[in-house]
């Protein structure tokens, strides 16, 4: 009795069990209290505290005593009179205790936009908060999914997969732009060849046919002159005498001198 007076707060009597009971679960609500303060004067609630439990299927720790009405709950020595109890509201399980995630939430809100990510509050190196070679999986699955998707839809062929295949684990693009920018130019540059040596095969197209065109030419033309220096009706020329020519050229050399 000194020890409970002790514990009360000053200008508080006691007169009474009853009152006793009603002071002391006006002061302390919960029965892990009430268990310290009415240690020596009140019989224990363990029974009914683990009977509750296994009722109300939750922990010990859950159970919410009723102070006002121990001698009640004290009584009670089985499940069905802790049912009893539960049902009158002398015996209840608490609520869960509300963890609130709003201050969270708003932190990391700000993290999201950059806040609170200084040097002051980065406590690993670089590559160990994020490795180098997570971002260089990253990046080769983005690339590799890119090639695959335009080889598949026919964009681009087997032949120019491989190579830029090839480019990608070379670390030759750093990233998916520059990826596509590289194929628009190998397309391009492929149509261009391609245009080119069709003009090419074209040009060298027709100029065989214009050789084949003047080379029949030619030949008509060998033909015709054939029949027109020796026709077969006409007889050949008689053939000038030998000295009539001897004697010309000596009177031209005469002259000269």
């Amino acid at each position: 009795m000194a020890a409970l007076v002790g514990v009360l707060p000053c200008g508080l009597g006691v007169s009474g069990a009853g009152a006793r009971c009603r002071r002391i679960g006006e002061l302390f609500e919960s029965t892990a209290k009430l268990k310290e303060v009415l240690a020596g004067t009140m019989v224990s609630l363990r029974l009914q505290k683990r009977l509750a439990a296994s009722v109300l299927k939750c922990g010990k720790g859950k159970i919410w005593l009723d102070p006002n009405e121990v001698n009640e709950i004290s009584m009670a020595n089985s499940r069905q009179n802790i049912r009893k109890l539960v049902k009158d509201g002398y015996v209840i399980r608490k609520p869960v205790n509300i963890h609130s995630r709003a201050r969270v939430h708003r932190k990391m809100e700000a993290k999201r936009k950059g806040r609170h990510m200084g040097f002051g509050k980065r406590r690993g190196t670089r590559d160990a908060r994020l490795p180098s070679k997570v971002i260089w999986q990253r990046r080769q699955r983005v690339l590799r999914r890119l090639l695959s998707k335009y080889r598949e839809s026919k964009k681009i062929d087997k032949h120019l997969y491989h190579v830029l295949y090839l480019k990608c684990k070379g670390n030759v693009f750093k990233n998916k732009r520059n990826l596509i920018e590289f194929i628009h130019k190998a397309k391009a540059e492929k149509a261009r060849e391609k245009a080119l040596s069709d003009q090419a095969e074209a040009r060298r197209v027709k100029a065989r046919a214009a050789r084949e065109r003047r080379a029949q030419r030619v030949e008509e033309k060998r033909g015709m002159t054939a029949e027109k220096e020796t026709p077969k009706d006409e007889a050949p020329a008689p053939a000038a005498p030998e000295g009539g020519e001897k004697k010309k050229k000596e009177k031209k050399k005469a002259e000269k001198k």
